[in-house]
């Protein structure tokens, strides 16, 4: 189980660490360290509409039939999203890379699962299990690897009082942006803390940064960013990010671009072939990435991201309260569309809030009105 914090923390990236006995983000003993995220996956009734917006989001299609779409990024690997044909819409689960196959076959044996070969046309072994949210979560290795593609290169900048680009101009081209690949996936839980530990109980995950809803410091964080434990090697701030909320969902992934001018002319050509930017251009705080949401064309939110925060395991997690205006340290302000509170999501968040609150779980009234002061935040 996940250890203790002490009183004094070292190595604490942001201004405030863990206070005395509060978690300390990581487990004694995990079963596995898993290494990235492999891919997501979903269900969708319009295929050729999931390709068109993949196309102009710059991703790459590996598989295109009547009943598969599976997408990749420009870096050597496996497809990052693998989409099939259903007859509505809906998040089917996440998987793991796992560091070999031998690491597959002990999660699965401490799970009493069977491990699965996965289709020749992705190689490799698997095990599925599903996280206390009920979420399918699989982990998996030994896949083909596929080989890189041209990358889109970044920008030449003149910074500061450094001339590094001289008679040459900037003309960053309104293209897609390339998906280089699959960064991070944001989740709710009711579930959270029960959750959480699971995540680093089972797969080696340990936490960068802990969110605390305003005023309940004491009872606890309610959003833990979460990184992959490759020890010295430095990995993403978070690969995964975990919320309470009134249901358990998939809330945005995450895919990274080159830099902020291909993320901003990429965010030009989706706003003229039509789509909807849910919020951004800006930074965010924890992560630091530069960040802009979209919807794809079923509601989902995905987001371009560039110069995000890189830690090894070194760092103990950083503590801070969990407000909307503390999402971002510029931009725009956070949208209802991004936080939920649309009229159009109205309905469907009071019937969650109600359920949740009926129901034997972490989310309870007191709860409930620290999760609308964030969005009033």
């Amino acid at each position: 189980m996940q250890e203790v914090a002490v009183s004094k923390v070292v190595d604490v990236h942001s201004e405030h660490g863990a206070l005395h006995g509060e978690h300390s983000g990581r487990s004694r003993n995990p079963v596995i360290k898993v290494h990235d995220l492999a891919w997501l996956e979903f269900d969708k009734p319009d295929l050729a509409a999931a390709d068109v917006f993949a196309e102009a989001f710059g991703f790459h299609t590996v598989t295109r039939t009547s009943d598969n779409l599976h997408l990749r990024g420009a870096d050597a690997g496996a497809p990052c999203v693998l989409i099939r044909r259903g007859t509505q819409t809906r998040f089917r689960g996440l998987a793991f890379k796992a560091a070999d196959e031998a690491d597959v076959r002990a999660l699965a044996a401490a799970h009493n699962a069977p491990t699965r070969v996965l289709p020749e046309s992705i190689g490799g072994l698997s095990v599925q299990l599903a996280d206390p949210g009920s979420i399918p979560v699989t982990v998996v290795a030994g896949m083909h690897e596929l080989p890189e593609l041209p990358a889109q290169p970044p920008q030449v900048f003149n910074v500061g009082r450094q001339a590094t680009r001289v008679n040459t101009t900037q003309r960053p081209q309104r293209a897609p942006a390339t998906v280089q690949r699959l960064g991070h996936i944001v989740m709710q839980s009711t579930t959270y803390l029960e959750t959480l530990n699971w995540y680093l109980d089972n797969l080696g995950l340990i936490v960068s940064d802990f969110l605390y809803f305003p005023g309940q410091r004491d009872r606890g964080p309610t959003m833990s960013f979460i990184r992959c434990d490759r020890g010295s090697i430095p990995t993403d701030h978070h690969t995964l990010a975990l919320a309470l909320g009134p249901a358990n969902r998939y809330v945005h992934s995450a895919y990274q671009v080159s830099d902020l001018d291909a993320l901003a002319a990429g965010g030009e050509y989706l706003s003229a072939q039509g789509y909807f930017r849910s919020w951004g251009i800006g930074r965010h705080i924890q992560g630091s990435q530069l960040f802009d949401y979209w919807r794809d064309p079923d509601g989902f939110l995905v987001e371009h991201f560039t110069d995000g925060d890189m830690f090894d395991s070194t760092l103990e997690p950083g503590w801070a309260p969990f407000t909307a205006s503390g999402l971002a340290q510029w931009g725009p302000p956070a949208t209802a569309d991004f936080l939920g509170t649309r009229p159009k999501h109205a309905r469907h968040e009071v019937v969650s809030m109600i359920t949740a609150l009926r129901e034997n779980n972490e989310f309870d009234v007191k709860r409930l009105i620290g999760l609308l002061k964030v969005a009033a935040s």
